[in-house]
C-alpha cells in the first residue's frame, strides 16, 4: 500500500460515522466507472482466511481476558 493511500484511510478512519458514510457513498459512485479485474479464488480463500484466523484471535483473546 502506497503512503498516500495509507494517508487517505487513516484519515477515513478519524472521521466521525456520518462524514464516513458519506466518503463511502462518494466512492462508490466513482469507482462505478473503473473496469477492473475480479479477485481470483486463491486471493479470494486468503482474505477470508486472514479474517477468520484475525476472528479467532480476538475470540482468543476475549477468553482470556
Amino acid at each position: 500500500m502506497t503512503q498516500s493511500v495509507q494517508e487517505l484511510l487513516d484519515t477515513f478512519d478519524r472521521l466521525p460515522d456520518a462524514e464516513k458514510q458519506e466518503a463511502v457513498s462518494e466512492i462508490l459512485r466513482r469507482v462505478r466507472s473503473f473496469e477492473f479485474d475480479l479477485p481470483s479464488d486463491d486471493e479470494l480463500v486468503l482474505s477470508a482466511e486472514e479474517v477468520f484466523l484475525e476472528l479467532d484471535g480476538r475470540e482468543a483473546a476475549d477468553e482470556h481476558a
